[in-house]
């Protein structure tokens, strides 16, 4: 007998995006003491300095204390748990920073097209059709489509020219090209 375990609607879609960006996800477990006790503990100590303070009258001066605290916290405190008693800032800025991870699961195409009479191509992404401006004097021209997920790199594919390189908003059927629209089409006397 399996187990399922379900997901909300959208949940196994983010994590998806998640792991083709290369984040890893890290949940913790509430009242845990090893992942949400670092925080209390800090925020313990807030409070202890802002009750030795005096009582702020308004946002303004809340936010003065704030600031004084912090800079004394990061900056000034040596802390005791830190090699040679270093300030958490001196810490911080001593280490390397992380970067995003090498995308793992891409979703690369390529594929030919030509450019309709209303001067667009289609493409489907994610199941969903999407109609991308190149421009009405591109009518008939036959282009060759780059896609990397989001990323779109449309080349003309006689010569060699990028028509369009952006990145795909996936919450809009057509893409527009950004050009100024030209002049409205005289409507036939019948």
């Amino acid at each position: 007998m399996r187990n399922y375990v379900t997901a909300a609607p959208g949940e196994l879609r983010d994590r998806r995006q998640l792991h083709r960006l290369g984040i890893r996800q890290i949940n913790s477990t509430p009242n845990h003491p090893t992942t949400c006790g670092k925080v209390e503990r800090f925020q313990q100590t807030l409070k202890k300095w802002l009750t030795h303070q005096p009582k702020a009258s308004t946002i303004d001066e809340l936010q003065t204390q704030l600031d004084a605290f912090t800079d004394e916290y990061n900056h000034r405190r040596p802390h005791r748990s830190l090699p040679h008693k270093a300030t958490p800032a001196v810490i911080y800025t001593s280490r390397p920073k992380a970067t995003p991870a090498t995308r793992i699961d891409t979703h690369n195409r390529v594929r030919t097209d030509r450019v309709d009479q209303a001067g667009a191509i289609t493409l489907r992404v994610n199941g969903r059709l999407h109609h991308i401006g190149i421009g009405r004097h591109r009518y008939r021209t036959r282009v060759l489509v780059l896609a990397q997920d989001h990323h779109i790199t449309v080349i003309n594919a006689a010569t060699g020219e990028v028509l369009r390189d952006f990145i795909l908003d996936p919450t809009r059927d057509y893409q527009p090209t950004g050009a100024p629209k030209g002049p409205k089409r005289k409507k036939p006397r019948t």
